[in-house]
């Protein structure tokens, strides 16, 4: 579900899951290991990518409305987990989104230190609240983190979804270039960032990115069951099961 390249100091982890790269538990699980032991491995630098045209379509929510509440708690928190990894890592982590990164897709990016976008008509945005899911805090959070108040706001309660073009403009990505220059272009500021004087750019940013690791330091066993009851909400499940009827008439037509 993981391709692994290396690129000298760099790593490269490829969701590999197809055909939308969609967050199954599974895919998770092995994403959250995946970050977690490279600077175990004397990594310096980690790209997140995904494949041409799809960076992650999100939480894959037809598998995930098959679960029981014990196990749809554990995607949560491995979720929350995930994003904390990312958030609080050691070395630094650039996205490349390859093309589409709606709901969960844009999640991973949010939480990395920097995003580089393919040119095009992909999607990116947060569009949870169009499917019944309500925004967890940790996420608009991050969200605002990036663009600010008002825009956040904007974006978040509408469940907006943005050209990559449009994405730059918020500061939800921080540059936009061909496609096929995405992969090259993370590699190049992963590179760039580690030719630095490695005391001082890993202190400094530590202290830089100490506001979004501080998310995870408060309540979060509250808020994960604040999402928990949200998820098994009457009218949630309804509009996650009328995305996924959708989504099987969409493949049958």
């Amino acid at each position: 579900m993981i391709l692994t390249f290396e690129h000298g100091e760099v790593r490269e982890l490829r969701l590999n899951r197809p055909p939308v790269n969609a967050l199954s538990p599974e895919l998770i699980a092995t994403l959250l290991r995946a970050v977690q032991v490279a600077p175990r491995e004397g990594k310096r630098a980690l790209v997140l990518s995904g494949s041409p045209g799809m960076f992650s379509a999100g939480l894959d929510v037809p598998v995930l409305l098959k679960l029981d509440r014990p196990a749809m708690d554990a995607v949560w928190r491995d979720f929350y987990e995930l994003m904390k990894a990312l958030a609080s890592s050691p070395i630094p982590i650039a996205a490349a989104i390859t093309g589409h990164a709606p709901a969960g897709g844009t999640v991973l990016a949010l939480f990395c230190d920097w995003r580089v976008a393919a040119e095009g008509d992909s999607k990116i945005g947060l569009s949870e609240v169009q499917v019944g899911l309500p925004l967890p805090p940790v996420i608009f959070s991050a969200l605002r983190r990036l663009v600010g108040a008002r825009q956040a706001e904007r974006l978040a309660v509408t469940g907006l979804l943005v050209s990559p073009a449009h994405a730059a403009a918020l500061g939800l990505v921080d540059e936009v270039v061909p496609a096929e220059q995405v992969m090259g272009r993370a590699l190049k500021w992963c590179q760039d960032l580690l030719a630095l004087p490695q005391v001082a750019t890993t202190l400094t940013r530590r202290q830089a990115r100490a506001d979004l690791v501080g998310e995870f330091a408060r309540d979060i066993d509250h808020e994960l069951a604040e999402v928990s009851s949200l998820w098994w909400n009457q009218e949630t499940q309804a509009a996650l099961h009328r995305m996924v009827e959708q989504l099987a008439m969409r493949k049958k037509s």
